[in-house]
């Protein structure tokens, strides 16, 4: 080998070297580097960086994950069925819908025996078809057979076969059915219903025992907590849907003793009278209304308390009725005008509307325009709370009542009737609403925007004339009913307004309080005085 040759071998192994030097520079300083260093010592050796696989890692989230249902459901399921309702009450004539036919131009007896659409409603049913003459199995005596009205869901609370559904789910109904989560169908019997809570109580007799779940204490939940929904919804067997607690005392004005959950877990149509449960398997609401404008699932369900549930069923249970206090008063909320006009600190309590001639209120000295703040000591919040305390009370129960009136407390103690036999109707009395005509007497209180007169019988004020514009009108105040008081005092004039009005104005208060008179009862408004 030449010289030259021997050198430029030698200057080609110094090169490698160095080279090999570099690189494992390069490594070394990868391995004490952050990433941007890496992108440094790319610039400045203009070396391709070799590929490090131990950059690339999964990503981890620390994040609290969402809890599995699965052991509730698993738990659970057993305990809910669907729930299948037959009638044998006939339902009325295609006659009396509201669909009209038009085939071309002619109604459906104008067309051929033979034409196909004829054939097709004469089968199953039609215009001018009488339902119990339909189908291949029709009935000419007119007894049909019995046929399905109503489909929900309910869930078993004992081993012995008890079954808590809707009422509404059971209404109507002359047969029941209970379908299990493994397809068992079992007959069931109606014990008893509450239609003004909206519950129903079934009963299956055979020889076995069920797994049942039992009511939380409905008092510790808070809304945010998880709710798990089982039921029927459009007939599909055990569904499960999960949601949360959403809001408490929902009152959607189904009934006097409102106090709704609302969940937002998925609840359709057949979900009706099934269980919503906590994470530990306890039924903390009943399924039972959507709010929905569509009829299906948009978020907004409400759930009857455990708590309600709980003692509703127990009376059930006992004696297949509910049985509850009544007071006998018509009432009405508080609001802050009202309160305001009647001296009151705050809006709370329950205005008496009419107590109910002959009712236990009545016979306790309960007075129209009274304030119903407290019941045994525990203060009212608003009008339906006092139906619910009342309500959840047995007859012939003592209570003491606290009353507001005349700018003062006073109690009276009630006998509490029974709600089921009296039946509390809403007191209207007997006054008609009375056009009043023009009189010699009228006269214009401008400072309410009202025109009155004596009504015809005597009885109050006939309203002639409301300003468009004014406190009164903004109120609903409308020409043709009466002003039976004001602040509580009967008045038959206008110059008994204006005196009543005059001395309220002495007393420091802003507003006073109307009495109005409908043909559909009466109802208090507060309006403002002009304080000129």
């Amino acid at each position: 080998m030449s010289h030259s040759q021997n050198g430029h071998s030698s200057l080609k192994a110094a090169s490698l070297k160095a080279a090999s030097l570099k690189t494992a520079s390069l490594k070394t300083a990868l391995k004490a580097t952050t990433v941007g260093g890496l992108a440094a010592l790319m610039l400045s050796t203009g070396i391709a960086a070799p590929i490090l696989h131990s950059f690339a890692a999964p990503v981890e989230v620390n994040a609290p994950q969402v809890p599995s249902f699965a052991n509730v459901v698993d738990a659970v399921s057993p305990a809910v069925v669907s729930v299948r309702v037959q009638s044998n009450v006939q339902p009325a004539s295609d006659d009396s819908s509201n669909f009209s036919f038009n085939f071309g131009g002619r109604g459906l007896d104008q067309l051929p025996d033979d034409h196909p659409l004829k054939r097709f409603f004469k089968e199953f049913g039609g215009p001018n078809q009488d339902r119990s003459d339909r189908g291949p199995n029709r009935h000419r005596d007119g007894k049909g057979p019995l046929r399905p009205v109503a489909q929900g869901s309910g869930f078993f609370i004992s081993e012995d076969g008890y079954i808590v559904t809707n009422n509404h789910v059971v209404d109507d109904g002359s047969a029941y059915t209970i379908v299990m989560n493994d397809g068992t169908e079992l007959d069931a019997k109606l014990v008893g219903r509450d239609p003004r809570t909206d519950l129903a109580l079934l009963k299956v007799d055979v020889n076995r025992k069920f797994t049942y779940v039992q009511f939380a204490d409905d008092s510790k939940i808070r809304v945010g907590d998880w709710v798990v929904a089982v039921g029927n919804p459009f007939g599909l067997g055990g569904t499960v849907t999960s949601g949360i607690i959403s809001a408490r005392g929902r009152d959607i004005g189904s009934g006097p003793y409102d106090d709704y959950l609302q969940i937002d877990a998925a609840v359709n149509r057949g979900n009706s009278g099934g269980p919503a449960f906590n994470l530990n398997g306890e039924v903390v609401g009943i399924n039972t209304a959507i709010f929905s404008p569509s009829g299906g699932n948009v978020g907004i369900a409400f759930a009857i308390p455990a708590s309600v549930a709980k003692d509703v069923i127990a009376d059930l249970q006992k004696d297949g009725k509910v049985e509850r206090g009544w007071l006998g008063v018509q009432i009405q909320p508080v609001s802050k005008d009202i309160a305001e006009s009647l001296g009151l600190s705050e809006a709370s309590g329950a205005l008496v509307v009419s107590p109910q001639a002959g009712s236990p209120g009545d016979k306790a000295g309960i007075k129209q325009g009274d304030i119903i703040t407290a019941v045994n000591g525990e203060p009212v919040k608003d009008a339906r709370d006092l139906s619910r305390r009342i309500g959840g009370m047995a007859p012939n129960t003592k209570v003491e009542i606290s009353l507001w009136r005349g700018g003062k407390s006073q109690p009276v103690t009630v006998t509490l009737g029974d709600l089921a036999s009296d039946d509390a109707s809403k007191a209207t009395p007997a006054q008609n609403d009375d056009k009043g005509g023009q009189s010699s007497s009228e006269k214009v209180l401008s400072s309410l925007g009202l025109t009155v007169a004596p009504a015809d019988d005597g009885n109050g004020l006939a309203i002639t004339d409301v300003d468009p514009d004014s406190d009164a009108a903004a109120r609903g105040l409308k020409t043709g009913e009466k002003i039976t008081s004001v602040n509580n005092q009967q008045v038959a004039s206008a110059a008994d307004i204006e005196k009543i009005l005059e001395q309220a104005k002495k007393d420091g208060r802003s507003k006073a309080l109307f009495q109005i008179q409908t043909d559909d009862g009466s109802r208090f408004i507060a309006l403002d005085i002009d304080q000129g």
